[in-house]
């Protein structure tokens, strides 16, 4: 595994950095090699859940490696060839619609868009408070596209948040291993 290289991106959806750290941690010690990615919301906004330069600080000593949080910075990491798949870790609603827009105005799309041109996995972990509601159409839209792969993902809140749906963090490893051989997890909704 150590010559797996994964890069981990994280988008705006603050409550769950708390679970998505520890999955970036779990990727490490399993032997991939991890390349640390914020969207530039995610890098520069201090929240109830926690500082920004705090996060930054955890993904980079997990990864051992700078941040990227730039589209300049983001866009080689296809053609050169400098990663073999992509978690995104929260995947925010708003990033979901611009992945299925092919809009690629943060350092996450274009990453994204960056390894999807070369045929590399993108493994997605949903957190979104629309995602059964205006944002439904881009799930289904979503698992339609090639090299695109969900973690599983159920309600979190059904009585105050009925639209909300977010990934089982703790399947981020097995959704990885699983892309990399070209399956999605099962079952997606749980």
């Amino acid at each position: 595994m150590s010559s797996t290289k994964i890069a981990f991106a994280m988008c705006g959806s603050f409550c769950t950095f708390s679970k998505a750290l520890p999955q970036a941690q779990q990727l490490k010690e399993k032997g991939y090699d991890i390349i640390p990615i914020m969207s530039q919301n995610a890098s520069a906004t201090d929240t109830r859940f926690g500082l920004a330069k705090d996060f930054i600080e955890k993904l980079e000593k997990i990864s051992e490696k700078k941040l990227i949080n730039s589209i300049k910075d983001a866009e080689p990491l296809g053609p050169k060839n400098m990663c073999d798949a992509m978690v995104i870790a929260p995947c925010t609603g708003n990033t979901l619609a611009k992945l299925c827009n092919g809009i690629t105005d943060t350092s996450v799309t274009m990453a994204a868009k960056s390894l999807l041109r070369v045929g590399k996995p993108i493994i997605l972990a949903l957190a979104s408070n629309d995602a059964l509601g205006i944002s439904a159409q881009n799930l289904g839209k979503i698992l339609n596209y090639k090299n695109i792969y969900v973690v599983p993902l159920s309600q979190d809140d059904v009585i105050k948040k009925p639209n909300s749906l977010v990934a089982d963090f703790s399947k981020i490893t097995t959704a990885v291993e699983l892309a990399l051989k070209g399956k999605q997890l099962q079952p997606i909704f749980f």
